[in-house]
């Protein structure tokens, strides 16, 4: 069996790589097409995919002529978001898009993604499917050109899965600048061009079952964060690149999330000066993989003239982070929950975000409320340690809800899934099913 993966971004890379990894395990193969910056070629994660059986990697560029890879950019570029909120550009980027409709941009989206099936279903006689992460309105992957591809490989037989990119690090919905009420996320509806959409939990579930049926939607448990594939990364993850001074009793790393979701930045910063008055302590900031550079804290002057506090480099990776660290302050980010499964102390710091966290929901005895919490916190780390700082209950009831949904073996479930979209039909061989010779 076959598979043809799209990956974009650093979070899906850590999510679905898990997945990849299992599925060539299991004797399939896999054409992995690199959607993102060329960057990530030089990924741990993507280097360790090009170590594995039956799998291939390739940046998309690779896969086309540089004449349909330059239309296929361009085109890209019409419909990104971000792009047409750069200022003076982003006007004519949004006249350009009007000129050149949608009628006009089939032939590129038709041909581009033609080729890419081609190469990822050559013989065109096994099963396949084509894998996506989760795409929403306003991915920089145009959902029009994802429409053509899923609609292409139907014809030829092709299941169409998307894959978590991630988990749901809040319990709340009104977490975004300017969302105002409560009420189903159109933002979330483009998971219908999917047969099957895969994920982690039930709180994930919640934003996609307003727009699909119950069938549509496979609740298999966090590929990233099961225990087999936990244990495989322990033996590919970078050492931490950070030097300690000799006199740190009591290292800090504090995740932040993108600058989309609301966040309280006037008290972030009171925090992070507070903690820099406790001797003994060192902390390091991590702003978000993507966007983290639009954030306050991340060019200014004041924090950096704190000798016991620096903001990490892009460059260095969450997980890097998590196993220098003793003890981490999250700002409702999903990648602490692995800290979580290995009893490192994560404060849930939810007084200064507007979200209500999926860790302060699970255990409430993480929770920082005010100011105050987080003093007694860190004093008493450093006087008295860390030791029992979860109530064990509600961190196994985390694990069992959050991460192990339908029991510990995770990733085998999602090869079942792969495994069983791969035998649909061609339009016509279900037409014909029926038919007397």
């Amino acid at each position: 069996m076959k598979a043809l993966f799209f990956l974009r971004h650093y979070n899906d890379i850590d999510h679905i790589t898990p997945v990849i990894s299992k599925w060539s395990e299991s004797g399939h193969e896999s054409l992995v097409v690199l959607l993102g910056r060329p960057k990530f070629l030089k990924d741990y994660r993507i280097k360790f995919l090009s170590t594995l059986d039956r799998v291939r990697v390739a940046p998309i560029r690779r896969l086309l002529s540089p004449l349909k890879f330059m239309q296929w950019r361009l085109q890209t570029l019409l419909l990104n978001r971000s792009v047409k909120r750069l200022f003076l550009i982003g006007k004519l980027i949004e006249k350009l898009a009007r000129k050149y409709d949608a009628q006009k941009r089939t032939a590129v989206w038709q041909s581009t993604a033609g080729r890419l099936l081609e190469h990822g279903f050559s013989d065109g006689n096994e099963g396949g499917v084509v894998v996506f992460d989760w795409i929403t309105s306003d991915s920089p992957v145009p959902i029009e050109w994802v429409e053509i591809i899923v609609t292409m490989a139907r014809t030829m037989g092709l299941g169409a899965v998307s894959l978590p990119h991630g988990d749901s690090p809040h319990a709340s919905q009104l977490i975004r600048h300017h969302e105002w009420v409560l009420k189903p996320d159109a933002l979330y509806s483009a998971a219908r061009i999917f047969d099957k959409l895969v994920v982690p939990n039930e709180l994930c579930a919640t934003r996609f079952r307003p727009f699909l049926s119950n069938e549509a939607i496979a609740v298999l448990g966090s590929p990233r964060y099961c225990d087999e594939w936990l244990d495989k990364l322990a033996t590919l993850s970078p050492a931490p690149r950070l030097k300690t001074n000799q006199d740190t009793r009591l290292r800090i790393v504090m995740f932040l999330r993108k600058s989309e979701f609301t966040t309280f930045w006037e008290e972030v910063g009171e925090i992070i000066g507070m903690i820099a008055t406790f001797p003994g302590v060192e902390l390091v900031i991590k702003p978000h993989t993507r966007g983290g550079w639009r954030q306050p804290l991340t060019g200014s002057a004041s924090l950096r003239q704190l000798a016991n506090v620096r903001v990490a480099e892009d460059s260095e990776h969450s997980i890097s982070l998590m196993n220098w660290a003793d003890i981490i302050i999250d700002l409702a980010t999903s990648v602490v929950f692995e800290a979580v499964k290995a009893k490192k102390p994560v404060m849930a710091a939810d007084y200064l975000h507007a979200g209500r966290s999926a860790l302060a929901h699970f255990m409430p005895e993480t929770e920082l409320k005010c100011r105050d919490d987080v003093y007694t916190m860190i004093d008493r780390f450093l006087t008295a340690g860390y030791d029992s700082y979860y109530v064990e209950a509600h961190r196994q009831r985390f694990i069992e809800e959050m991460l192990h949904v339908g029991g510990a073996d995770v990733l085998p479930r999602y090869v079942a899934l792969l495994e069983e979209q791969t035998m649909r039909k061609k339009p016509d061989q279900a037409n014909n099913t029926n038919t007397p010779e």
